[in-house]
């Protein structure tokens, strides 16, 4: 359960990831002409934003909301002194039905509120002034900004640092042989190098053994993944009625050696090197790529804000390419909810199965 303590450390964003958001939503809103709102709480910048007294300020304004903010709004610092709360398909109306409700019963609140609807200047205004948020230095403690630690367990971090050493020693001679493969059949490095998104929404560098001929054009997945987003199934499916199959079939772009790796697996085994950083877990949705990202509706976001993503999963061991888009966010939400040791063991030994079997692999 959801307590006053609890619920600034699990429910507020940093600065980078929270105009990072912003920024992706307003993309969303322009590509699906859907509402988008944001509030602004601007309290006194010269108490210091560690303060007990503020902290007990923000949970007697939030935690009465903690019911009504959906999982897919999200709240975040802008500056010092600024709290922003950002809406994504919600209109002016409902901005100020949402901050009715939060100052309801309050009486005065130490807060001045200042709201706007896309494409009100406000969003220009923050992403302008927030251009090299990167670099920025958030002013705010660490038991503040923390990420929400709500789905996992105690013991995942170390299944993951146990688990994916145990996986490098067992697979150590077949990651050199395929090393070696790579090497010798074409040109280019043995290690493909990729930006993904894990958790919050922050980028990492990806591990993979390189599948393709190096200098491609990746238009085509481009493409592919936004038909697939948008649910254009019927272009894109590569199977039948009965057995749909949603991923390229026949990829110019891969080498024959990729085929194999990429048919066996064996391609994802360096991200057990992502795991040991603590980018990756073993187990949790995907890690999409920026471009997919921008393609998403609001409630798919769910998949990236509020778990790490992994190597495997629900969408790998019961769906794979046979879904469609939705259905694996589903599955991914559904992951995210119930996330528990003995479902991540369940799953672990699922996908050796899988991988055996050559199931649904690319």
């Amino acid at each position: 359960m959801l307590t006053k303590k609890s619920f600034v450390k699990n429910q507020f964003l940093p600065k980078s990831y929270f105009i990072d958001l912003l920024r992706r939503e307003k993309s969303r809103s322009d590509r699906w002409n859907t509402p988008l709102s944001i509030a602004m709480f601007h309290y006194d910048a010269e108490e210091k934003i560690n303060s007990q007294i503020v902290i007990e300020k923000f949970n007697n304004l939030f935690y009465p909301l903690q019911n009504g903010i959906r999982e897919t709004d999200a709240l975040g610092y802008i500056d010092e002194g600024v709290v922003g709360l950002l809406l994504p398909n919600t209109d002016k109306e409902g901005v100020q039905a949402c901050i009715k409700k939060a100052v309801n019963g309050h009486g005065k609140l130490p807060f001045t509120i200042t709201t706007g609807t896309y494409p009100d200047q406000i969003f220009q205004r923050l992403l302008i002034e927030n251009q090299s948020f990167q670099n920025l230095c958030i002013c705010s403690p660490e038991h503040l900004a923390a990420p929400s630690s709500s789905v996992e367990y105690p013991l995942k971090r170390s299944l993951d640092i146990i688990g994916s050493l145990l996986a490098l020693l067992l697979f150590s001679p077949l990651m050199l042989l395929t090393a070696l493969l790579i090497k010798t059949t074409s040109s280019g490095p043995i290690i493909f190098k990729q930006e993904r998104l894990g958790q919050k929404g922050r980028s990492f560098t990806f591990y993979k053994f390189r599948s393709m001929y190096v200098n491609n054009d990746d238009q085509i997945h481009r493409e592919y993944v936004a038909q697939l987003i948008k649910g254009d199934l019927d272009n894109i499916n590569q199977g039948s009625v009965e057995k749909p199959l949603y991923k390229i079939k026949t990829d110019p772009r891969v080498t024959w050696v990729g085929e194999i790796i990429r048919k066996t697996s064996i391609d994802e085994l360096p991200q057990l090197f992502n795991v040991l950083k603590g980018e990756m877990s073993l187990v949790g949705p995907r890690p999409p790529l920026p471009y997919e990202a921008d393609s998403y509706q609001s409630w798919h976001l769910k998949r990236i804000l509020d778990a790490k993503p992994g190597i495997t999963g629900l969408w790998q061991v019961e769906g794979r390419s046979k879904t469609t888009f939705d259905e694996m966010v589903r599955m991914d939400i559904r992951y995210i909810r119930s996330c528990s040791l003995l479902l991540d063991l369940k799953i672990l030994f699922k996908t050796i199965k899988v991988v055996l079997r050559c199931d649904g692999a690319s």
